[in-house]
């Protein structure tokens, strides 16, 4: 099974692109499960996302402790959160920014292996909005490998009806765009 937490801001998107890889992964055949972690908090005030993925069924309904994958959609909350609690050792950080590894790696201890793009740039230039939620799907397939892109095509179309194509282009450029260590 494939554990993944979301942060990302309310507003944002964290909530939706847990729900679109759950129902992406179940059109492969495949088990899972999303929900939100959030409160009465306000717009733009951190939220987390937590989704499952696995070949057989999942019995588990608990909070996810020790993910495998962790995406963050703001890199803002890099200053406010720990990112890096509980994930799993070999864990994966996918992660919206400008920044090099490098920097990153200087700038905020992060000690996780990284997967990086820059999903603001890319959200602003395909889709006019600084929505990120589905660029950083792409990402976080491309890294993880947990299930082909095409497998977004269906959720995303539901989801989305007339901005849908934008959506997905965005998605589509995140998977080609995204630079993933090791």
């Amino acid at each position: 099974m494939v554990e993944i937490r979301f942060h990302g801001r309310g507003g944002q998107g964290a909530v939706t692109s847990a729900e679109l890889t759950a129902l992406a992964a179940i059109e492969e055949g495949k088990f899972a499960q999303a929900f939100p972690s959030f409160g009465p908090e306000r717009r733009g005030a951190p939220v987390m996302a937590f989704v499952r993925v696995s070949e057989q069924q999942i019995r588990t309904r608990e909070k996810i402790y020790e993910p495998n994958i962790v995406v963050v959609l703001d890199p803002s909350l890099l200053e406010i959160v720990n990112v890096e609690a509980g994930l799993r050792e070999g864990g994966l950080v996918v992660l919206n920014t400008s920044k090099s590894a490098e920097e990153l790696r200087r700038e905020t201890g992060l000690k996780a292996r990284l997967a990086i793009v820059d999903a603001t740039k890319i959200a602003l230039e395909t889709m006019r909005l600084p929505i990120t939620n589905t660029t950083m799907l792409g990402a976080l397939l491309k890294a993880s490998g947990i299930m082909p892109i095409d497998a977004l095509r269906s959720p995303i179309q539901n989801r989305f009806g007339p901005i849908a194509e934008k959506n997905l282009a965005a998605c589509l450029r995140a998977f080609d765009e995204t630079n993933v260590e090791g």
